[in-house]
């Protein structure tokens, strides 16, 4: 076998104490006995955190970027996706204000493996993807990004995958930490029920008994932490008509107009409560079992509360045009629209269980076998209510219309004043009363009588997987160690999409609010307020009267599904060790067979001449087979520095919500359409799932160039290219109905009880066979300042930056060719300064516009363009255990400030920037900690 090469690898592992738990040790050299009388200086807070991440990637035969806790309890930031955006090649989504998605290497999180200690972790949303704000940072020692895969990893995607790794008790010095922090937003509650205020608690131990065969890590942890918002939503934007232009105006063909919008103020109360516990008995030598264990209780609370009013062409006929710039209305006024004023609010409540159980025995100084089983669930209920009031219910004589001119804005729209009719004012609770002012009933509940209505979707998820491998040294010329394994997982995931139309006891009169709350202000666009009421409140205690919704809406029951994926996995690995030309080379060859078997339960819905849903149980899946080879160099060709290269087929499992089987079936009750033998005019059409879908495929290539010239001192420079070779789109086909057809049900009233001509029409599905590729270059350095100057010590500089380019093919001419979560440009930079246990830490991101979903119409997911931004954060702290001062050895004290420059979220219509749809400001966001270890 060929011997390590000692060089910084050993010596920051050394200097840090650390153990990595990538790096599996079987025997131990004399060299290895030697290090372990060596006496170690455990080096904490923001050095100390650098080293051991250098030192993790120094040591990996993959291409990786590496985060470590500062202390037991601290990763750098007080969300595991704040501190996972600023590595290079990585990139942060802020979602309602938080940070909670993650982009590597141009893929969102629904194209990135997680894992919890190697295991895939569920996630809480509404596909595979993982949201990284609703994980504790407290359980966390280190994360590995892993950029190119190996063959025993069974969490390797398109994007990447990112393993979080929580402290091994055996190994971890024994610690009791106590973590408190305080909460303030900059901005006070924009709505009267909720606060601006809150806070974060933690407890950790970690400890060993029974002669250090036994060691335990605990941590529980608490969490409040509110939000405040001022948001934009435009509904579209329409054609608008030349013949409402005013004089001297010119609007040529095709200019657009805002077609109205909702817009709110929003407060947000978001509540966790954790618990994660590993345990690890090692009553020999030859075993090792750990248990691990994680518990997330999460809660969220939300209040919109604003106005929903319709603009040109689709509120109204009667507006003005009195600007157009580029084929966009700038400015106009409109006459009248029966404002709705939406008092909103949304509850999300999650829950997640996660057990594994890993059992390592040494079969004798070169072998090790290992078992690992584990099981994990989730189950998430979004209750989010709608409620109406305005100037009376629709069709009561003499109501005010709003009339109002609109100037559009980076930002969306601002709102003033009609030139010539008087304001109407939300805020007058003697006018505005608890009805529906529009004629948006469904059939069932009449035109008059909606005044709110309930999404209220369920998702259950589980994933069961066991894991049984086998690895060892062997000395075959170049290859020096080899593991095999087999990995067997079981996921299912079910979604039950509820939702009921509301109606106010009141009707068919329309009645007072009946405890008006205050006032919300709308000033950020003009508008002065509208009255707030508790709106969950009413829903909950039985005001409202409830009408089932899948009566009459297609989408309740066509977005209702089981689906299930059996996986089965073999794959073997050889360790590469060798030399050559007395440059030291290290790698891995490798090769999965994955065996996939999936299915899926649902339903097709169709509505009859009558209004009322007809369902029918429908099934669907496949199964197949694909070979994932892989291949890893890492040559050290000077000392600390290494030229790494990766090849390897990868793969993305469909989405979730796409391998439903359902489809939602349109059919026109009209002679002409019955009768037609012209597709194009035929009465089929419809959408659906596809259950029969392929994974995302990719061959992809990197190359990196890293060199270590300090213990945190490194520069690289990354290549990588992946080649698409299967990807997925939704695309009309020509589809036969004949299984949709029901004679009963589709033909004419009449006496002819006609039937269609045609059985075909256009379906829009999910569809794979889409080609593309994704490319880019990543720059990173790390430098501590006392390489440049001894004035200089103590400070230090992180910086990276990612350029990028990317498309899959388009369904159709026109279509959507990017890539979601793909940003051209992504920069990263911290500047801090650590010394005498006092810190200061500056850190910024900025990424260019890109792909993403939002939730539209019934809470379901759709495209958008989110136009980027830019990201500064700030922390100031103090380490008492260097002050000389005994009593308060163990406590530090930091202040963090979060988007210092209060940076907004602007998504767009298609890449057209000053198509505002949705603008979010959230404003600074401020935290007082301690942190006291034992």
């Amino acid at each position: 076998m060929t011997q390590f090469k000692p060089n910084l690898i050993q010596m920051a592992m050394i200097a840090t104490g650390l153990s990595l738990t990538s790096v599996p040790v079987f025997a131990q050299s004399d060299d290895t006995q030697a290090e372990d009388n060596v006496e170690v200086i455990q080096v904490s807070g923001i050095r100390g955190s650098l080293q051991r991440a250098q030192a993790i990637k120094m040591d990996s035969t993959s291409i990786v970027e590496a985060l470590s806790a500062e202390d037991i309890g601290k990763l750098p930031d007080t969300s595991i996706a704040e501190s996972l955006s600023r590595l290079p090649g990585l990139a942060g989504e802020r979602r309602n204000g938080r940070t909670s998605g993650i982009s590597v290497r141009g893929f969102n999180e629904n194209y990135v493996g997680t894992s919890l200690n190697g295991r895939e972790l569920l996630g809480m949303g509404d596909n595979r993807g993982v949201e990284f704000d609703l994980y504790p940072t407290e359980i966390i020692s280190n994360i590995l990004v892993y950029k190119t895969p190996e063959a025993g990893m069974t969490t390797q995607n398109i994007g990447g995958s990112i393993d979080l790794q929580t402290v091994k008790p055996l190994s971890a010095e024994s610690t009791v930490t106590l973590n408190g922090t305080l909460e303030k937003n900059k901005e006070d509650a924009a709505n009267p029920d909720f606060d601006n205020q809150g806070h974060r608690l933690s407890f950790n131990f970690v400890d060993q008994f029974l002669d250090n065969t036994l060691g335990v890590a605990l941590t529980v942890a608490t969490m409040e932490s509110p939000r405040q918002e001022q948001q934009f939503r435009g509904w579209g934007y329409a054609d608008a008509n030349p013949d409402k232009a005013a004089s001297g105006v010119d609007v040529p063909e095709g200019t657009l107009v805002l077609g109205g919008h909702d817009s709110f103020a929003r407060s947000a109360m978001m509540n966790r409560d954790s618990v994660a516990a590993v345990i690890q008995w090692a009553p020999q030598d030859q075993l090792n079992i750990q248990f691990d264990a994680l518990y997330i209780d999460f809660l969220e609370d939300d209040a919109r509360r604003g106005v929903e009013e319709g603009g040109a062409e689709w509120g109204t006929g009667d507006y003005t045009i009195t600007g157009v710039e580029d084929g966009l209305v700038s400015s106009g006024y409109y006459d009248g629209f029966y404002s709705v004023v939406r008092n909103d609010v949304r509850r999300q409540e999650a829950e997640l269980k996660t057990f594994g159980l890993n059992v390592e025995y040494m079969l004798n100084n070169d072998w090790s076998i290992t078992a690992d089983i584990s099981t994990g669930s989730v189950d998430k209920t979004i209750t989010d209510v709608e409620s109406y009031s305005g100037v009376g219910r629709t069709g009561i004589d003499g109501r005010p219309m709003t009339a109002r001119s609109w100037e559009m804005t980076s930002t969306g729209v601002m709102y003033s004043d009609h030139p010539e009719i008087a304001p109407v004012d939300l805020t007058d609770a003697s006018l505005i009363t608890l009805a529906g002012p529009q004629t948006w009933g469904a059939p069932i509940v009449g035109g008059d009588a909606q005044d709110g209505f309930v999404n209220q979707p369920v998702f259950e998820e589980s994933l069961d997987s066991f894991r049984l491998s086998t690895e060892g040294f062997v000395e075959w010329g170049i290859f020096s160690g080899l593991e095999v394994g087999m990995v067997y997982s079981d996921r299912e995931k079910s979604k039950v999409n509820n939702g009921a139309y509301l109606t106010a006891p009141s009707y068919p009169d329309d009645a007072a609010i009946p405890e008006v709350l205050g006032v919300v202000s709308l000033d950020f666009i003009g508008i002065n307020g509208v009255l707030a009421y508790d709106s969950i409140g009413l829903y909950d205690s039985g005001y409202y009267i409830a009408t089932d919704a899948k009566l009459v809406d297609a989408g309740r029951l066509g977005d209702t599904y089981t689906v299930n994926e059996k996986l089965t996995t073999l794959y073997g690995k050889l360790d590469i060790d060798t030399s050559v030309d007395d440059i030291y080379i290290r790698g891995n060859v490798g090769v999965q067979v994955v065996r996939a078997d999936q299915s899926s339960q649902g339903f097709s819905t169709s509505v009859n001449q009558d209004g009322l849903v007809e369902a029918v149980p429908v099934t669907g899946g496949t199964d197949y087979t694909d070979v994932l080879p892989t291949l890893n160099l890492s040559a050290e060709f000077a000392e600390g520095q290494f030229l790494r290269m990766g090849l390897s087929k990868v793969l993305t499992r469909p989405r979730m919500d796409d391998m439903r089987p359902n489809t939602q079936v349109t059919f026109s009750y009209n002679n002409t359409n019955i009768l037609s033998n012209n597709v194009e005019n035929g009465p089929w059409g419809g959408s659906s799932g596809n259950p029969e879908l392929r994974p995302y495929e990719a061959n992809q290539f990197d190359l990196s160039y890293e060199n270590y010239f300090a213990d945190t001192g490194y520069v690289a420079l990354s290549y990588f290219f992946k080649d698409i070779k299967n990807w997925h789109r939704e695309n009309g086909l020509l589809s036969d109905f004949t299984q949709d057809y029901i004679p009963e049900i589709h033909h004419t009233q009449d006496e002819a009880a006609l039937a269609p001509v045609l059985f075909e029409g256009y379906k829009t599905k999910p569809q794979d066979g889409f080609e593309g590729l994704v490319r880019g270059y990543e720059i990173q350095m790390s430098l501590p300042g006392d390489l440049i100057a001894d004035a200089l010590s103590g400070f230090g500089v992180f910086a990276s930056a990612t350029f990028m380019d990317g498309h899959a093919d388009a369904a159709g001419e026109g279509g959507e060719t990017r890539i979601p979560g793909l940003s051209d440009e992504n920069y990263s930079l911290t500047v801090f300064y650590e010394n005498s246990g006092f810190e200061v830490r500056v850190a910024g991101t900025k990424r260019s516009d890109y792909l993403t979903e939002a939730r539209g119409l019934s809470l379901a997911l759709s495209d958008t363009t989110n136009q980027g931004g830019t990201f500064i954060d700030a922390q100031i702290g103090y380490d008492f255990s260097e002050s000389g001062i005994e009593s308060l050895e163990g406590l530090r004290v930091t202040l963090q400030a979060q988007n210092l420059t209060d940076e907004d979220d602007i998504q767009t219509s298609g890449t057209d920037s000053r198509q505002v749809l949705l603008y979010q400001a959230y404003g600074a966001n401020y935290l007082l900690g301690f942190n006291y270890t034992f």
